[in-house]
């Protein structure tokens, strides 16, 4: 009954992909990844890297647009001890944010950097980037962060507002500086995964049902850009969105009962 359900899902999903603005079906995500928490896709490639968050193995697995599993790489010298998202840099090195924190209990944070040349290997160990939120500022839960002219830049999971973080991408521990904060028109704007376009003029923020396109922006303040929202049609768990061109993103859901578990791809013009 579930894989028919699923089924109908997806056939639901494949018929509607015609229209502008409406995702687009990509492939079923094998089922040994039920809780894909992330997406990245490095410049000039195909491969669609991503994570399981808190509780599953630390590895970092490799696939096809179709969803099958192509390279899986074992992080052997750190745990996951809840890891959320993905990024890349112009040389394709990945890096992990291990910055989950539902019971927002956690003190230190961690950016894991998966250099390029180990991602054809089945094992790496990774450098590690360490930080802490300003004095003051009380623990946040992250799920979404990208790189911006070397620097991360982090966006906590809020009801309504929520904090822009910016961490220098250099091995060692920081402090994390806040550098803005912003409350998104509506409802049901937790944002759950984040990635800027290859040429650094498109930023895309996730939630559940819809994606926010940021662009025209000055420097890192970000918000001062055009914001759009551009809906779905439909609500699944959405945690993951890269950047595939310049004018589409590729997004993965979690499988949850008989829904998602899926890429799809989406033009945000």
């Amino acid at each position: 009954m579930i894989y028919l359900k699923r089924l109908i899902f997806l056939v639901l999903i494949i018929t509607s992909c015609g229209s502008h603005g409406r995702l687009t079906f990509e492939g079923d995500i094998t089922n040994s990844l039920t809780e894909v928490s992330a997406s990245e896709v490095c410049l000039n490639s195909d491969i669609v890297w991503t994570i399981q968050d808190s509780g599953n193995s630390n590895n970092l697995f490799g696939l096809n647009e179709k969803g099958q599993i192509v390279r899986t790489i074992d992080i052997n010298n750190t745990k996951n001890i809840d890891w959320e998202d993905l990024t890349s840099d112009s040389e394709c090195n990945i890096y992990i944010g291990d910055f989950g924190n539902n019971n927002k209990k956690r003190e230190t944070f961690r950016i894991l950097k998966i250099k390029h040349d180990d991602l054809i290997k089945t094992s790496a160990i990774a450098e590690i980037i360490e930080f802490t939120l300003p004095k003051k500022i009380e623990s946040k839960d992250f799920e979404a962060f990208f790189l911006f002219k070397n620097s991360f830049y982090l966006i906590s999971k809020e009801n309504k507002k929520f904090s822009v973080f910016m961490i220098p991408n250099t091995i060692g521990k920081h402090q994390a500086i806040l550098r803005s904060s912003y409350n998104l028109e509506g409802k049901n704007n937790k944002i759950t995964s984040a990635d800027i376009s290859d040429d650094g003029k498109t930023i895309v923020l996730l939630n559940h049902d819809k994606l926010w396109r940021i662009n025209n922006f000055e420097s890192d303040d970000f918000f001062s850009g055009d914001i759009k929202k551009l809906s779905f049609k439909h609500n699944s768990q959405k945690e993951g969105v890269s950047f595939k061109t310049n004018s589409k993103v590729l997004l993965t859901d979690e499988f949850n009962g008989s829904i998602g578990g899926n890429i799809y791809s989406f033009n945000i013009n």
